[in-house]
């Protein structure tokens, strides 16, 4: 099997291994298609969670064609996706080899399976979904509106599935009109380029929006938003954290907590939250499709990662196809 291999800081490579072999309680997954996620160019990119070599890919979609000791044959040939975290605390795609590779491991416990004809590149988005669904589940009942900080994946889907939940005015934060236009289709009545800010950017926000929202989703993992979050809360109101901010440390006045009673909430990951993500996405109440905006073949790896970082107006999702 071919696999794209993260051998050093800033450099990939495809490298041929032998075919794996399913253990007890394991599958083989033949790749059909996986994302190229913000989290795999910051490991690329170097980083101390894993060491070198390693194969990234946490979003992946693929088929079943080999199963382990104890494990149902009828899972053969399912289409499917599936949690990640695995038994012993790792997850696939980082301490595990993910979807960057033609076929990769993992538990049978984890899979969901897929209707046969779901396209590969679309059930890719279902692990960004889970994570949404998640978030979702930790946010708890939802207001009357909200304000999404983020217009990539992350905050598009919570935008989507704020506007299913019955939020009737969310308002998007974002840097590049071609997303905020999805962003409007997926349920935003407002939509703010930061890029038009003067000065503050909760004073910004404020003055465009004339309000305080009783939810701030935060989707972009920078500090500057979180603090314009925390400043435009309502009282009593929720900020949700869905970005990842590396190793940057709170500089906000703690009583801004206190005083207006806020909920600061923390999200990670997809536990528990698989099941509801495949039925959003096989039934199409959520877009996924729309996600996907350039589709480039495995063996043009390169290309995948130079339209990833090229920040360009149309690019929202590049998805690599093993098929």
């Amino acid at each position: 099997m071919k696999a794209i291999v993260n051998t050093a800081a800033h450099t990939l490579e495809m490298l041929e291994y032998p075919l794996p072999e399913p253990g007890v309680g394991q599958v083989r997954i033949r790749t059909g298609a996986c994302g190229i996620c913000a989290t795999d160019i910051e490991m690329i990119d170097g980083w101390t969670r894993t060491g070198y070599p390693a194969t990234p890919g946490h979003e992946w979609a693929g088929q079943i064609d080999a199963v382990g000791a104890g494990v149902d044959a009828a899972l053969l040939r399912r289409r499917c996706v599936a949690e990640n975290v695995l038994a012993d605390g790792g997850e696939v795609g980082f301490e595990h080899p993910g979807g960057y590779g033609q076929c990769l491991l993992t538990e049978a416990a984890n899979i969901q399976a897929l209707p046969d004809n779901f396209p590969f590149a679309t059930a890719a988005m279902i692990e960004p979904l889970a994570v949404c669904v998640r978030a979702m589940n930790r946010l708890g009942q939802a207001s009357s509106s909200a304000l999404v900080f983020g217009d990539g994946p992350i905050g598009l889907l919570m935008t989507a599935l704020l506007s299913r939940a019955g939020v009737r005015d969310i308002a998007v934060v974002g840097g590049r009109e071609a997303r905020l236009q999805v962003a409007r289709s997926f349920g935003a009545g407002q939509t703010l380029n930061y890029h038009n800010f003067d000065g503050d950017m909760a004073a910004s926000i404020r003055n465009r929006t004339q309000q305080a929202f009783p939810i701030i989703i935060e989707a972009t993992g920078n500090p500057t938003a979180l603090r314009a979050g925390m400043d435009i809360v309502a009282r009593e109101g929720k900020c949700l954290m869905i970005g990842d901010y590396g190793l940057s440390h709170a500089d906000f006045l703690w009583n801004s907590i206190l005083l207006k009673e806020i909920t600061l909430l923390g999200t990670n990951a997809s536990a528990g939250a698989w099941p509801e993500a495949v039925r959003l996405a096989v039934s199409g109440e959520i877009p996924l499709a729309r996600l996907v905006t350039h589709r480039v073949p495995a063996t043009r790896f390169m290309d995948g990662m130079a339209i990833t970082r090229s920040r360009k107006e149309d690019v929202i999702k590049v998805v690599l196809d093993w098929e």
